[in-house]
């Protein structure tokens, strides 16, 4: 193909000359060129160019950057390769950068490895107290005190803090821990008793029992936490307390099964030892499960799988298998619903398809709750949402019913007909879960029955700085469901009036004070009781229903009434996780306040008082909310506010997975 620019040009040389035409046929010439290497298209390209630099219009611009001529080359162009190379050279070139890229990252983690690896081969001889080996007798029982542990000296930090105030820890749970995480390290010498050696994740124990979740992802290590404090762990068990000498008596079994004794010296005590089911005196409980460790979990797992084995035999009866696939829940609070509802959903969704599908029509689950409505602690609205959503599912509830006793393979219980009238019932079971309300372990049995200020049957009381009553002050200390927090503001109403009087120069008991006077006392009863600052928000109002003779004033009597009135109003704090660890938070923040004033106060000899209160503010709970599963579907409670709905959860149970 042979083209002549100067052929097509549509005017003379001496007539107007159209930059657009232009234009155009040098994009026309240019492609033209690309295709045929000829000298004569080479020529064409010239006469071009020598066109556009007569009339630079012409030229296509880039407004970023300034217009150069565009230079003629007379290389041939780069011949394009076939789909097949290009798919081979870039496979090729992928595979070997990541070659380089994961050969690197393997070779850095063998140059990290081999430079993080400590190997100590040194046999030296490691330093041991002698007071640790052959410890000192003392007591009332004269038992060895252990006044110095085996592992004091083992690291400059332990060595440090071995002279620090004694702090002792009881239990693992949720305040204890709590408590650990929030401390100062070094600033106390710590050692934790507990009968188990870790922390037990609790509101997720129900979901553990049909395998929802793994036993093992519910657990921590307890030295894992104490390592963070440089403290000290021992795996044993509290038994009693000499108070005027501050002594704890531990016991512990040894590797032939004999139990040891010995004292544990304090300076501070902290009890966390959590609580136990309550029997409430129900004969039988033996054949009951309970759901307080991750003993029971798997106790509760291998059991619950057992029967829906034992009723797969050809030789069981369908009476025999209808009762042991009848699952009892005596207890309707969270746990025992949330437990129901776990198993619910295993029998209903994960049976069929590893069981016979005849054991699905045969199965039934019951809740046996002593009140009107179960989940008595949520909103009245929830615990009705609750019955319908286990109705749906066919969980039977049977409320208003007190258990008897208790059978191997059934359950005798009272339930209040329609005319009020109280009627025995049986239930056969193969299986009975207990789970009705908490009671005192042994060791808060012992503590309360040297202190006579201790007069509660179901928890240690303690004051707003979470310290026990009748104990030497600032010395033992009581958090988790062991503990309630005595709201008896009435009792310190002397004290409230004491500063007051001492100004006016009068008796407390037969003074007047007026509504200015008044908005300072209860100022200083929202700092003592903080729960009670939710009832002392309308002063004037409260002034005004209480000032009976309408004399502006309230006297004595009149103010103790009135204090009196808010304590009834005042309940008792929720036996949750969430209390405890907000208690366990308190106590470590006040201890490391603690320490940073000691050295003040030992300066000033100042070794006596309510040093806790001149330190620290009182201990302030707050609800965060409370949530149960009810089966595919969950209710929550929150200040006042109720939700509830159906959801997608997803259940994967552990059908087969017996664990032994």
């Amino acid at each position: 193909m042979r083209f002549s620019a100067f052929r097509v040009l549509p005017f003379a040389p001496k007539q107007p000359f159209d930059p657009k035409l232009l234009t155009k046929l040098r994009y026309q010439y240019g492609r033209t060129c690309r295709r045929h290497f000829s000298a004569e298209c080479r020529l064409r390209n010239q006469q071009l160019l020598f066109l556009t630099r007569r009339h630079p219009s012409t030229a296509i611009r880039n407004p970023r950057k300034p217009q150069l001529p565009r230079p003629i080359s007379t290389k041939p162009l780069p011949q394009r390769r076939g789909p097949v190379f290009r798919f081979f050279y870039r496979s090729f070139a992928y595979t070997g950068a990541f070659i380089l890229v994961a050969g690197g990252l393997v070779l850095g983690f063998f140059i990290y490895d081999a430079s993080t690896y400590r190997e100590d081969l040194s046999y030296t001889d490691i330093p041991v107290s002698t007071q640790a080996l052959y410890p000192r007798r003392g007591g009332p029982k004269n038992l060895p005190i252990a006044e110095t542990l085996v592992d004091d000296d083992d690291c400059p930090e332990n060595t440090r803090s071995k002279h620090k105030p004694k702090l002792v820890v009881l239990g693992s749970g949720w305040g204890s821990v709590a408590l650990l995480k929030q401390l100062n390290p070094e600033d106390y010498h710590v050692t934790v008793v507990s009968p188990v050696n870790y922390f037990l994740f609790t509101p997720m124990l129900p979901s553990a029992t049909v395998g929802t979740l793994e036993l093992r992802s519910l657990v921590e290590p307890i030295r894992r936490i104490v390592q963070r404090v440089k403290g000290h762990f021992l795996r044993a068990e509290a038994i009693d307390v000499v108070l005027s000498e501050r002594l704890l008596e531990v016991a512990q079994t040894d590797a032939t099964g004999e139990q040891k004794h010995f004292y544990l010296p304090y300076d501070k005590l902290v009890i966390g030892v959590g609580s136990t089911t309550n029997p409430h005196g129900v004969k039988g409980l033996e054949n009951c499960h309970f759901l307080k460790s991750i003993d029971d979990a798997r106790q509760i797992r291998n059991k619950v799988l057992q029967n829906l084995e034992h009723a797969c035999l050809p030789t069981t009866s369908d009476e025999e298998r209808r009762r042991l696939l009848s699952f009892v829940v005596s207890g309707g609070g969270p746990t025992g619903v949330e437990f129901a509802a776990e198993l619910f959903d295993l029998l209903n969704e994960d049976l069929g398809r590893s069981f016979p599908k005849i054991l699905r029509n045969e199965i039934s689950v019951h809740v046996i709750q002593s009140r009107g409505h179960i989940l008595n602690t949520y909103d009245e609205a929830l615990s009705k949402y609750a019955e319908e959503r286990f109705a749906h599912d066919q969980v039977e509830v049977l409320t208003n019913s007190r258990v008897k006793e208790v059978h191997p393979d059934k359950i005798l219980f009272t339930q209040k007909n329609e005319q009020g009238e109280t009627v025995t019932k049986e239930l056969p079971m193969g299986f009975c879960l207990w789970s009705t309300g908490v009671s005192q372990t042994d060791f808060s049995k012992r503590i309360a029955s040297l202190l006579p200020v201790q007069t509660n049957r179901h928890a240690l009381e303690t004051d707003t700085h979470l310290r026990l009553l009748g104990a030497p002050l600032g010395s033992i200390y009581a958090i988790g469901d062991c503990s309630t927090v005595q709201n008896n503001i009435a009792d310190h109403l002397v004290t409230f009036l004491r500063t007051l009087a001492y100004e006016k120069g009068r008796d407390p008991e037969s003074m007047t004070i007026t509504f200015k006077e008044w908005r300072g006392v209860a100022q200083r009863v929202k700092q003592r009781f903080p729960q009670a600052r939710d009832h002392l928000r309308r002063l004037d109002r409260l002034f005004e229903q209480y000032d009976q003779d309408k004399s502006g004033t309230l006297d004595f009597g009149e103010l103790h009434e009135l204090l009196r009135q808010i304590d009834n109003k005042l309940t008792s704090l929720p036996a949750t996780a969430q209390r405890a660890h907000q208690q366990g938070q308190y106590l470590g923040r006040k201890f490391n306040k603690l320490a940073q004033a000691a050295p003040g106060m030992a300066a000033n000899e100042m070794d006596y008082g309510d040093l806790d209160d001149a330190v620290y503010k009182c201990f302030e709970y707050h609800h965060l909310g409370s949530l149960a599963y009810i089966g595919n579907s969950a209710v929550f409670d929150f200040g006042g506010m109720s939700f509830s709905g159906v959801g997608e959860f997803p259940h994967q149970g552990a059908v087969g997975d017996g664990l032994e």
